[in-house]
């Protein structure tokens, strides 16, 4: 059922704004206003951030066993996955992401928080041992950690921050993006029934520039992990020098996918279709810039139109559909100055660049494909974040580095070869925080995620999230009689 208010939730109750504002929320197919917000700013952060503290002070979660807390997490698990069908269908009515990935990513969302109670449980900490002495490692649940979520994957992106802090101890303020706020809903209802206590989850709704800000700039929260665009990472980073507070940040994407002529041509089509559109193309590890070797780049090219011309774009409730409708009416007419810009600047469309027949409202776009891409446009450069990719040939693994290299960019990157030695030279070349060889974008839980460059700061997933979240505290214990210069004897 889709929810004609949302509301904040701080101190396990629904609140409106202590300023009763509310911002309009849309959906993508209609483009029509389904939902009012509420629209969260200083005072709500201020009783959210006060809730999650008193929460860390004086409540149980940061002092209960690893165990408990693990059990909890599982409970959430279940909850999840109780409501599974429930959630994939408000993700798909309020991203215009496909039913059939909104699925998975449900699916993924229960996965996050068992893999997270499962870490929290086989927990150790390092000792080091010596004659004299004894250093043992306490690890402590940092506070407050501010957490601030994209618009792409709302609720398996939510599930990935909140699954670790929580299995850490950590008490949350979460900032849902405020173009899809509905699937995050769910959330107060999950953690009441697995048992979270009052208090250490809270959301607060709002535009980044209002409740994002404000949360970012708390004294209280020592921790703000955020995933977005670059140019919003650096507003963070210049807001959160003030108080020295820890920053993980998974930031934007603009990622190659090099294709060599030896590779296995079929599955590199395969990969490189599905590893950007779909999602609708709106995925910070998406390979938006194909790379292909001379001798097979018109193969390449004609093999990548004449698939993408084929992707069904209709409707995201329709199991059928492969690519949905863009997010927002703004993002799509930002999407779609990209695809003019691509055209304006001489690259040849082979396939896509408007909307598909049939489709006469709603922020539809056709997979779209340009060949003959140069490092100069903006198409190679800047990150689209839709259903458009950028072709462009290369004659020498030098040069395929070189044009890989060549973007402000560094989160993730996909080569295709059946030359070993050749995939761990590219590999260890290539300047990106996450590549796959052989292979589309397959995460293992216990990896580092994160980029480079301008695509991040920091890494989580696994130990690396558990690393973010806790402060490591040594302990140096004398094991004998302690022998000390007797300065001013």
């Amino acid at each position: 059922m889709i929810p004609e208010k949302i509301l904040h939730f701080i101190g396990g109750r629904q609140v409106p704004s202590v300023s009763g504002r509310t911002f309009d929320v849309a959906d993508p197919v209609t483009n029509a206003v389904y939902a009012q917000a509420a629209a969260g700013d200083t005072d709500d952060v201020d009783r959210a951030v006060e809730a999650a503290a008193q929460a860390f002070a004086a409540g149980p979660w940061p002092g209960m066993a690893a165990r408990a807390r693990a059990k909890v997490l599982g409970r959430i698990a279940d909850a999840i996955e109780s409501r599974a069908d429930e959630l994939a269908s408000l993700e798909t009515f309020d991203t215009g992401l496909p039913i059939t990935q909104a699925r998975g990513q449900a699916a993924r969302a229960a996965e996050n928080f068992r893999f997270f109670a499962d870490v929290i449980v086989a927990q150790h900490e390092d000792a080091f041992s010596s004659p004299a002495q004894l250093g043992y490692v306490l690890r402590k649940p940092a506070g407050v950690a501010g957490l601030i979520t994209p618009w792409n994957t709302p609720f398996m992106l939510e599930s990935w921050k909140l699954a670790p802090a929580l299995a850490a101890g950590c008490t949350v303020v979460l900032k849902p993006a405020e173009w899809t706020p509905l699937s995050a809903s769910l959330l107060p209802d999950i953690m009441t029934e697995a048992g979270v206590p009052d208090g250490a989850f809270n959301v607060v709704h709002g535009i980044g520039e209002q409740a994002g800000a404000a949360l970012v700039a708390h004294p209280g929260v020592p921790l703000i992990s955020f995933t977005g665009e670059t140019t919003t990472g650096q507003i963070i980073m210049a807001s959160a020098a003030a108080h020295l507070k820890g920053l993980s940040m998974e930031l934007g994407g603009k990622s190659p996918c090099v294709i060599f002529a030896d590779a296995d041509l079929d599955l590199a089509i395969d990969s490189a279709l599905f590893g950007v559109f779909s999602l609708n193309g709106e995925r910070c590890t998406a390979g938006s810039r194909i790379l292909a070797e001379r001798s097979v780049y018109d193969s390449v090219v004609s093999r990548l139109a004449s698939r993408a011309a084929r992707i069904r774009v209709g409707s995201p409730s329709d199991p059928a559909t492969e690519v949905g409708a863009l997010v927002h009416q703004e993002h799509y007419e930002r999407v779609m100055s990209y695809v003019a810009a691509g055209v304006a600047e001489g690259a040849r469309l082979v396939a896509g660049g408007g909307r598909p027949a049939g489709l006469a409202t709603g922020n539809y776009l056709a997979a779209t494909v340009f060949a003959d891409v140069t490092p100069s446009m903006r198409i190679f450069r800047e990150e689209i974040f839709g259903p458009v990719v950028c072709v462009t040939p290369f004659g020498s693994q030098e040069e395929a580095v070189s044009l890989a290299n060549d973007t402000r960019y560094g989160l993730a990157a996909y080569i295709w070869t059946s030359d070993l030695r050749r995939a761990h030279r590219v590999a260890s070349a290539v300047e990106a925080g996450m590549t796959w060889v052989n292979s589309h974008n397959v995460r293992d839980l216990r990896t580092p995620f994160g980029g480079i460059k301008a695509s991040g700061l920091g890494h989580e997933g696994g130990q690396h999230s558990i690393d973010f979240y806790t402060q490591s505290r040594i302990v140096h214990v004398a094991l004998g009689d302690t022998h000390v210069p007797r300065f001013g004897a």
